[in-house]
């Protein structure tokens, strides 16, 4: 596997275990509609929390967050709409960013909720 590859897992498997310790319940990890992907979706209290995971050993050349451009939010929502319907989910819905710089072990965590509207 890829250095990018591991990082991302590792990143994704680190965004469970913060998300969960921090009160959220994950639903599903990488669920796919064709070629589009929600990393996580989870319950935050009564909200359902699509969370997109965004993974960098460093922050010098773009923060990861910036990575979520208009085209990954259209991805995105399209995923979460296909979601809602999948799974007949009654819950308002939040787009959250979850981003980690560093390395497994040590990532600093940055949680951006309702980081942006469908």
């Amino acid at each position: 596997m890829a250095l990018h590859n591991r990082l991302g897992a590792a990143g994704e498997a680190f965004a469970c275990r913060y998300l969960e310790e921090n009160g959220y319940r994950i639903l599903h990890r990488n669920w796919r509609f064709g070629h589009k992907e929600l990393d996580i979706v989870a319950l935050d209290g009564d909200r359902l929390a699509f969370v997109e995971v965004k993974t960098r050993t460093d922050d010098r050349n773009q923060n990861p967050r910036d990575a979520v451009d208009d085209v990954k939010i259209a991805f995105l929502v399209d995923a979460a709409e296909a979601y809602i319907a999948r799974f007949d989910r009654p819950e308002e819905v939040r787009f959250d960013i979850l981003t980690l710089v560093g390395a497994e072990g040590s990532f600093a965590v940055e949680l951006i909720r309702e980081a942006f509207h469908a």
